[in-house]
């Protein structure tokens, strides 16, 4: 009883025998033919395999791929998560390449996917958030492999054997393209998480499939949605495993600032607003479905809107206060001969240290040649410090600074690791980096930061 695989649309068609027996796969009446999703295609061929079922196999339409050799020695521990990565895992439906990476930045989670490139010699699909990264992984890639590496996003439309993607192009393109990739690798893949980007994962049929963040976990449990998609996190390692071998070692200073009289009761005030309107609306906040619910009220109720603009005038009073500014400027003094970035967590705080303290500035605003050049020239030394909200957490290639301080954020464990990963690359004299983190005493933000550093 031989089984058919084609690829068709985003699905994977399957014609035969005895189809109801086989996982995911479903009768779809109009075509008279069975259907599985598109990302089911490795369990599917896997399945068959396992109970001797012939197997004519269309799914793939592979142009054939030149030898693919890079220069690059894999240290041991990526050795170890590519050798994870490749083997046939435990688990309900272990599959072989296949699997999330998690590895602090700068430890070289590309290393390790161009490992897998050079292992498995297929068309490789890598998507990733940003155009920034689009041209640093075609500028590796080019360089390792010596190959025309295609483009989607930007206005360039270029498929090549390794072709680059930003997750927005790769989503209106997953359906068409699905088909013409071995290995996909999913640089960030905390975004695949999010409801839109998941399609990309189930429309293509690609077999192989990594993943590679710095944090695996999101706080909305989407990375399950993620192990399904990908495969489960089968390598992590964190800083503290890294430092002082292959990053540098560090240190983190927490400073708690108290806020001004008049700071303190307009933040009470504010943040008296916002509680009140909680306790009479019965929301109690400790999800992002309770957020959005208070955002979808916003619309329509003039009293959620007034929580909701409270809450936000209330994050703003303790994130730049005037005691956060006087310790950055002291951090400042104190490190006149390091190379700094200063995170804040929105553009106005970042526009104030800017001019206050004569800073460049990197925000959503920037347009991508100014913010090349702030890069660049804080690269060569010609600035020794930048101040960015939020924009160089990731997907941008940032030069080797030794000091970070966090001015204002989330709160998060993957915002704090992304921003603490910026300056632990291995420094030439094996100096300590060394991050600042502010907190404003008795707010939601000291609560927030004890809860994720314990």
């Amino acid at each position: 009883m031989t089984v058919s695989l084609r690829f068709e649309d985003g699905t994977l068609r399957v014609d035969g025998d005895g189809l109801d027996e086989i996982p995911d796969v479903e009768y779809d009446a109009r075509s008279d033919a069975g259907r599985a999703p598109a990302h089911r295609y490795a369990a599917v061929r896997d399945w068959l395999a396992r109970h001797d079922r012939a197997v004519d196999d269309h799914a793939l339409s592979l142009d054939p791929v030149t030898e693919l050799q890079s220069d690059y020695e894999l240290r041991s521990y990526q050795q170890d998560a590519l050798d994870a990565w490749a083997a046939r895992g435990d688990g309900d439906e272990p599959l072989p390449n296949r699997g999330c990476i998690e590895l602090p930045t700068g430890s070289g989670k590309t290393v390790v996917a161009i490992g897998a490139i050079e292992r498995l010699e297929t068309p490789t699909l890598v998507v990733v958030p940003t155009l920034d990264l689009v041209h640093q992984w075609r500028t590796e890639l080019e360089r390792e492999f010596d190959v025309p590496v295609g483009q989607f996003g930007g206005g360039d439309q270029r498929e090549e054997v390794l072709t680059v993607s930003t997750y927005d192009s790769a989503y209106l393109k997953a359906a068409d393209i699905g088909d013409r990739f071995g290995l996909v690798i999913f640089d960030e893949v905390h975004h695949l998480g999010g409801e839109g980007y998941r399609d990309i994962g189930r429309l293509l049929a690609a077999p192989a499939r990594m993943g590679l963040t710095a944090t695996f976990e999101r706080p909305d449990d989407a990375h399950e949605v993620i192990a399904e998609l990908v495969g489960p996190l089968v390598y992590r390692l964190a800083a503290d495993d890294l430092a002082g071998d292959h990053l540098a070692s560090y240190d983190v200073k927490r400073l708690t600032v108290e806020l001004t009289p008049e700071e303190r009761e307009r933040y009470e005030e504010h943040q008296s607003t916002f509680t009140d309107y909680l306790a009479r609306s019965n929301i109690r906040f400790t999800s992002g479905s309770d957020y959005q619910e208070l955002v979808k009220r916003s619309g329509t109720d003039p009293e959620a809107r007034e929580a909701l603009l409270a809450k936000q005038r209330a994050r703003r009073i303790m994130m730049g206060s005037q005691a956060k500014l006087d310790a950055l400027e002291s951090i400042l003094d104190d490190h006149r001969d390091d190379r700094i970035i200063v995170f804040t967590a929105h553009n106005e705080l970042a526009y104030d240290i800017s001019e206050r303290f004569l800073v460049p500035t990197i925000t959503h605003e920037t347009g991508t040649s100014e913010r090349r050049d702030v890069l660049e020239k804080f690269r060569d030394g010609t600035y020794s410090r930048v101040v960015t909200s939020n924009v160089l957490d990731e997907g941008v290639d940032v030069p080797d600074a030794n000091v970070a301080v966090i001015l204002s954020g989330s709160g998060s464990e993957r915002e704090f690791t992304q921003r603490l990963g910026r300056i632990l690359r291995p420094k030439a004299d094996g100096g300590r980096a060394l991050l600042y983190e502010l907190v404003s005493a008795e707010t939601a933000e000291e609560r927030v930061a004890s809860r994720r550093r314990g």
